[in-house]
């Protein structure tokens, strides 16, 4: 392969940029001075670094990626806008590859020596758009200025690309720092994949993907991005202020920014920092010991001990199981879908919606429970979200709508409930709304960290801080139940036997102390 002609890094000045060859042309955008010139292309990687990865609770088996246009490159000092009816900008410091020699499928040993500069850049994104164009990102990280990179150039070749640092600080405080040692995939394996799919040509730039800590600015915050190789070279400060935009979108051309918590907390980084209350702040996660326990009780013996208890208002009434031989038990993760109103499903319905995010984003052992308001007049999921739902080791679906592709549903095999079945779209009767909140499902109150538990009877809820209590009392309650079931199989009447009379009790506690 031919050597790499690469200038010697220097800060470029505003008002400049450095051509292919390395010399500034004055006249050239001032958007571009930290670049060779205009990149023909801009490739960001959705999730590489660990700590982002743990942020998010998943961790990517390859990597994936998208594209930004040449026109959202800004400058350093440069200017963004947050648009008038949004509220979650968040910024995400990156270490930005340029492309020296053109690469086409070169291997991973190559890969590196096609790559002449490295420097910082801040891969902006607007988290109110994210749900209609999620994946492809096309509005919500591609608008004007949402790519600043610069201010200068590190040489390529003088670097250990392990070694290379990202910081970012915001309003002076650091937010991100992080290292290239830290990503899932090495910086040269992201030039070696993307070159098996299309040439990468001399001044296009890859952003490599942003680590913990990204969050939200506002208007009037400064953000700023470094590169460097500790105590080496330096990309220098890449420094961007927030102001606040007063154009608004028009409903009539394209969907409107919308904003929920499970976007707001990706946005700000947790729902701590999003100011939300935590979803499992009080409730343990599930042990597998009560786990067990609740597999084995009946939900009509659990049923009777929160009734005991004054609970009454706990099952989900009108659903039905697809798969009447499984028990369902899991945490309570919560959709809410409202009445269908045109204008509201055209914001809300389309692209990367509520329900969508929901399916996403179950974990592993949680129920997704789905507020339909006992609407059967559509389905609320098909066989692609129970589908998603099992990969993602849910232990079940509760809606009180219907299920569209009924048999598709059922062959999945991950335990579902419902209304019944139903072949329309969601459209026609619902708009998902939003997601992990309190909700009503089939007359009684779920919130999110709720336990259910579902048998060929139905569905219960369990408050998290008495499950234990209760489960323990009906497993007592089954080995009762059951003694009595042997009295009666044996010929005793019940009368006085259903419930235990002052003698049989005392039968009951005797057999009970010698098995002790």
């Amino acid at each position: 392969m031919d050597e790499i002609t690469v200038p010697t890094p220097s800060p470029h000045a505003a008002g400049a940029s450095r051509g292919a060859s390395g010399h500034v042309d004055p006249t050239a955008d001032r958007r571009f001075a930290a670049l060779p010139g205009r990149p023909g292309k801009i490739i960001a990687i959705h999730l590489s670094y660990a700590s982002r990865a743990d942020q998010r609770g998943r961790r990517p088996q390859h990597p994936s990626y998208f594209f930004k246009p040449s026109s959202s490159v800004a400058a350093s000092g440069d200017t963004i806008e947050r648009p008038e009816g949004t509220e979650l900008l968040a910024f995400e410091g990156e270490i930005a590859l340029v492309i020296g020699t053109p690469a086409r499928r070169v291997g991973l040993a190559d890969a590196w020596d096609h790559v002449a500069w490295v420097t910082a850049a801040n891969d902006f994104g607007l988290y109110d758009l994210r749900q209609n164009d999620k994946g492809s990102n096309v509005r919500s990280k591609g608008g004007d200025g949402y790519t600043p990179v610069g201010p200068a150039l590190i040489d390529a070749r003088a670097i250990d690309p392990e070694a290379l640092r990202v910081r970012t600080w915001l309003n002076g405080e650091i937010a991100q720092d992080d290292t290239a040692a830290g990503m899932i995939f090495p910086l040269a394996q992201l030039v070696a994949d993307l070159s098996q799919h299309f040439t990468l040509e001399t001044g296009d730039v890859i952003l490599t993907g942003t680590p913990a800590g990204s969050s939200v600015a506002e208007p009037g915050d400064v953000v700023e991005v470094e590169v460097d190789v500790p105590g080496g070279p330096s990309s220098g400060r890449l420094v961007t202020t927030v102001s606040q935009g007063s154009a608004a979108f028009d409903a009539e051309l394209g969907s409107l920014p919308a904003a929920d918590d499970l976007q707001r907390t990706e946005a700000w980084g947790s729902r701590e920092a999003a100011g939300l209350p935590a979803i499992d702040a009080a409730t343990p996660p599930l042990s597998p010991e009560l786990r067990a326990k609740l597999e084995a009780v009946p939900v009509a013996g659990l049923s009777a001990q929160l009734r005991k208890r004054g609970l009454n208002n706990v099952h989900v009434d009108g659903v039905r199981p697809l798969h009447p031989e499984a028990k369902l038990v899991g945490i309570a993760r919560t959709l809410r879908f409202v009445p269908n109103r045109e204008d509201l499903f055209a914001s809300h319905g389309g692209g990367y919606n509520a329900q969508k995010r929901v399916f996403d984003a179950v974990g592993d052992g949680e129920v997704v429970v789905i507020e339909a308001r006992g609407e059967a007049g559509s389905g609320t999921l098909g066989d692609i979200l129970a589908i998603r739902a099992h990969a993602r080791g849910a232990a079940g679906i509760v809606t009180d709508g219907g299920v569209r592709d009924a048999a598709a549903v059922a062959a999945v095999g991950i335990p579902v409930y419902s209304s019944g079945a139903h072949p329309a779209v969601l459209g026609r009767k619902h708009v998902p709304w939003d997601a992990d909140v309190t909700i009503a499902c089939g007359g009684t109150t779920v919130q999110p960290g709720d336990i259910i538990v579902g048998d060929a009877d139905g569905v219960i809820v369990i408050p998290p801080g008495i499950a234990e209590e209760v489960v323990d009392a009906a497993l007592a309650q089954e080995d009762e139940d059951a003694w009595i079931a042997h009295r009666v199989a044996e010929g005793h009447p019940v009368d006085g036997l259903f419930p235990m009379n002052a003698e049989w009790r005392a039968k009951y506690d005797a057999r009970e102390e010698g098995r002790a």
